[in-house]
């Protein structure tokens, strides 16, 4: 799977790539676990992280 933040295809992405998800592009990429991701997930999801 992998999903650009702008939908047009030259912004940064979330990839996911085997057990990793990798979220930026270039030289700017983080690499989280699935744990990681999963707890990100979350916190958006129960509200503890609201948009900016």
């Amino acid at each position: 799977m992998k999903v650009y933040i702008c939908n047009k295809g030259c912004c940064p992405a979330v990839e996911t790539a085997g057990d990793d998800v990798l979220i930026g592009e270039g030289a700017n990429t983080v690499r989280l676990k699935k744990n990681e991701w999963n707890m990100l997930v979350e916190k958006i999801r129960s509200g503890e992280l609201n948009p900016i």
